[in-house]
């Protein structure tokens, strides 16, 4: 089940030994292009058109009725609303830690001011395909809401009956969600960037999705129609530091965990034990066969699962860095001692207790993750990223007059004479 990679000897220069996911190539892009195209000419027939072939559903009006979104909270289970109120509130807290006031700096009669603006619209995609994560709800329309944005816009895929999942419409409820609609894929998307008759335009689009929606969020991102986290928030992924301490069990599910989320994605074991090694792979092989996602399990770990032996935890950190995980976890036996060797990753995880499932729900931080490599330098889904900071400069008196000759020169030199007069006017008066 998972494939066995013995990296002992090699040293810590191993990245171009380690398998990387198939995203399919240029496939998926094509595809996605020709969605995009065809939303950005025909606007809602397009996409109710890819809404039946893809989600097997008709969907008549693109907007949900926000009384839909009360009745659904309303209708929730005691014990869901409560998790889902913690889970509002523990994300809420962390993400109100972010906020920065207005900064101010001087320096020899020059003032900059830096403003923080919200964006006026911002658009979440929460994925429901393989399962409805309302937790994803919360996870990107709370952070919006903490940032000041005005209206917060939420995509996610009908059911075959052309509904939206009502977990998904209760957490947009307890979330502020302005508007939800019940559009998937690539064509949701298209929708929140280019706009159209039922859905007007945002300004930012994030949330997770499989490699068609990150692969358009990338494509509208280059086209400069939509703003973006730089993270490619694609296919799942988890990998596991292991020791002769840590309980098999207990890292074959955290590998199981991330795995159920689909195809594409990865789940790695990293460990100087042989004997680990083969404990874990056992461990996660029963779970699979027991799983009722055995598909989904199965189509992660045949091309994404991997049992990785290794000298040490230097060589460790060599591996994970390189693969630069949306989710590490450290369940060695000190996990702290390798906490300062973490270079690359989404979010990190110390100890046995402390499993990636509780970062995907009551954390606080965003669980959108950067994935496929992209944690080399790009973060968690922050506040940030839902605001644009605008600085404002004045000058006090005789500051021009000193920079006056400074500006001049570098104009000058760059080829640039109305520049260097614009100071020089001034000067001169």
């Amino acid at each position: 089940m998972l494939a066995r990679l013995d990296l002992r000897g090699a040293g810590t220069d191993i990245g171009d030994r380690l398998p990387r996911p198939d995203l399919g190539g240029a496939a998926p892009v094509e595809a996605v292009r020709e969605i995009l195209a065809e939303v950005k000419k025909r606007g809602d027939a397009a996409v109710r058109e890819y809404t039946e072939r893809f989600d097997g559903a008709v969907v008549d009006d693109l907007t949900v009725d926000p009384m839909a979104l009360d009745e659904a909270l309303a209708a929730t289970p005691a014990p869901l609303r409560e998790a889902l109120e913690e889970a509002k509130a523990a994300i809420e807290a962390y993400h109100r830690s972010q906020l920065r006031d207005d900064a101010s700096h001087e320096r020899e009669g020059v003032t900059t001011r830096e403003l923080a603006r919200a964006v006026d619209r911002a658009g979440v995609y929460v994925p429901g395909g393989r399962a409805p994560l309302l937790s994803t709800v919360l996870m990107t329309a709370v952070p919006a809401r903490v940032a000041g944005v005005g209206e917060v816009v939420l995509c996610s895929p009908p059911r075959p009956d052309g509904k939206v999942p009502p977990g998904i419409l209760a957490a947009a409820a307890l979330a502020g969600v302005d508007e939800v609609h019940p559009i998937g894929g690539a064509q949701a998307i298209a929708a929140l960037a280019y706009g159209t008759e039922s859905i007007r335009r945002v300004d930012v689009i994030v949330g997770p999705g499989n490699v068609y929606v990150a692969t358009a969020k990338r494509e509208v991102g280059a086209e400069g129609v939509v703003g973006l986290p730089a993270a490619f928030a694609g296919p799942s992924e988890v990998v596991v530091v292991a020791d002769d301490t840590t309980p098999p069990d207990y890292a074959a599910i955290d590998l199981v965990v991330q795995a159920e989320h689909g195809p594409d994605g990865l789940a790695w074991l990293i460990t100087w034990s042989e004997a680990v090694a083969d404990a874990v792979s056992d461990a996660v092989a029963r779970l699979v066969a027991e799983s009722p996602r055995r598909a989904d399990l199965e189509s992660t770990l045949d091309g994404g699962g991997y049992a990785v032996v290794v000298d040490g935890p230097e060589q460790a950190a060599a591996v994970f860095n390189a693969i630069a995980p949306e989710h590490l976890e450290l369940m060695n036996a000190d996990p702290e001692s390798l906490l300062p060797l973490v270079q690359n990753a989404g979010a990190v995880f110390c100890g046995v207790d402390a499993p990636a499932s509780v970062g995907d729900y009551v954390a606080g931080p965003s669980h959108v993750l950067p994935t496929f490599g992209t944690a080399r330098f790009s973060s968690a889904l922050r506040v940030d990223d839902f605001v644009k900071w605008i600085h404002v400069v004045s000058l006090g008196d005789g500051a021009l007059a000193r920079l006056a000759p400074h500006i001049a020169a570098l104009a000058e030199e760059e080829g640039l004479p109305a520049h260097a007069e614009s100071v020089r006017l001034r000067d001169r008066k």
